[in-house]
């Protein structure tokens, strides 16, 4: 049931027609519509009166041969025969994250770097509330190229990931991307493709089966209708939603000029967890990687799941141990029972005398020490003096010890069981 708050189909309509007129994101669009509405903004857009040359060029351009009241409309009726939705602020499940790309701004003259506002709708398919799904969303993102290492890496984070109930956010790439969506899907969680195309175009089309799955367990998503072209720069359009959308982004593999870092320049402009997975130096894939660590110190390196948890979840809610080797019993020995022990030598025996002068401690430090380590069973105590403990006979089992038993036989008794056999068989022809 629609709300007094709740957009109207008039809003819904003349969104769609500002995503055709002018690529998402475009920051003098979205200022507008913020000022008028989405209605009167396409007014004014098809008004031609518009100061900025480039904006009325990419209007006039579009609106020569179209008329965009029917662009619209044929592309709200594909969406309702794919199954697909059409999600704007005000709906509720637009994902209120995506908001924050109103305060964004980034250093550069180019036009990717300056239209970078918050998306005028979404469309969704699939039947998670949008959202919902992203409230606890981690992205993956890195090179299409990607190495067996990566791979591996990206598989087990999103396996990891969805099994403790995130969304794993990805682009629907080769690489990366796609190991990321499969990992969410093999422990029968949630991912969400963000697309660059229409939610109905399947791309890369060797991923399409992929798609149906997430179609199936999670969502496609798009800021341009469906029919939608796939066209190069539209996909770092697209990075700045990934950013935005999500908890936190993790880098796993990334070659020297990379889609993914610029994904996580915005990550880091919109100060969320921006995570990287470190590699091989000698791997071209991981150029990227290494770079951003270098250049932010706000990167956070990453080596598997525990790291990215604690970088995305609640304060408390995970805690990730530091790597620790092996403990020994001599770990927890303070300073003077460590020196003591150093000083006992590897073969024979010590005097207290001779490993106070080894040690550097006074007799009696080494005296009481000695009856600790003694106690801990660290040293042992011999006529001539402190040693280190004799190896552990190995244990014999029940079977050894009957075969050793029988070894033990005398040589007459033995002759005698041979003599007993040798009748027996003479007996017996």
């Amino acid at each position: 049931m629609s709300t007094p708050n709740s957009p109207t189909a008039s809003d819904r309509s003349a969104r769609v027609v500002l995503t055709w007129l002018a690529e998402p994101g475009n920051r003098t669009v979205w200022e507008m519509v913020q000022k008028h509405g989405a209605p009167e903004t396409v007014e004014r857009l098809q008004s031609k009166h518009l100061p900025e040359k480039a904006l009325r060029a990419a209007v006039q351009a579009r609106t020569a041969e179209f008329d965009p009241a029917r662009v619209a409309e044929a592309a709200l009726r594909r969406a309702d025969q794919l199954g697909a939705r059409i999600v704007v602020p005000g709906d509720d499940e637009w994902p209120a994250r995506v908001d924050s790309l109103a305060l964004l701004e980034l250093d550069g003259t180019l036009r990717i770097n300056h239209d970078v506002r918050p998306p005028l709708c979404l469309w969704v398919r699939g039947s998670w509330p949008l959202g919902q799904t992203l409230d606890r969303s981690v992205a993956v993102v890195g090179a299409r190229a990607c190495t067996g290492y990566g791979k591996q890496i990206t598989t087990d984070l999103a396996y990891g990931l969805a099994e403790r109930g995130w969304t794993v956010v990805s682009g629907g790439a080769f690489g990366i991307d796609a190991a990321a969506h499969r990992g969410a899907l093999a422990a029968g969680g949630r991912t969400v493709a963000v697309l660059a195309c229409g939610v109905d175009r399947p791309y890369p089309a060797g991923n399409a089966a992929m798609f149906e799955r997430i179609v199936e367990t999670g969502l496609l998503v798009s800021e341009w209708p469906p029919a939608a072209e796939p066209l190069k720069h539209r996909f770092l359009i697209r990075n700045r939603v990934i950013a935005a959308a999500t908890a936190g982004t993790v880098m796993v593999e990334a070659a020297a000029r990379s889609g993914a870092a610029q994904t996580m320049n915005r990550v880091l402009a919109l100060g969320r967890p921006a995570m990287v997975v470190p590699g091989p130096v000698t791997s071209a894939m991981s150029v990227g990687c290494h770079e951003l660590l270098r250049t932010y110190p706000e990167a956070t390196l990453v080596t598997g799941l525990p790291h990215v948890l604690e970088a995305v979840g609640r304060i408390g809610e995970y805690y990730s141990d530091a790597p620790r080797g092996p403990e020994h019993r001599r770990d927890a020995l303070d300073e003077e029972s460590a020196l003591v022990l150093e000083a006992v030598p590897p073969k024979g025996a010590a005097t207290p005398e001779e490993l106070a002068v080894h040690a550097g401690l006074a007799l009696r430090t080494v005296l009481r020490r000695l009856s600790l380590l003694e106690l801990s069973g660290l040293v042992e105590r011999r006529e001539d003096g402190f040693a280190l403990p004799r190896p552990a006979s190995p244990a014999v089992s029940p079977a050894a010890s009957s075969a050793a038993a029988a070894s033990a036989v005398s040589p007459a008794a033995s002759s005698a069981a041979s003599s007993a056999a040798s009748s027996a068989r003479e007996a017996a022809r």
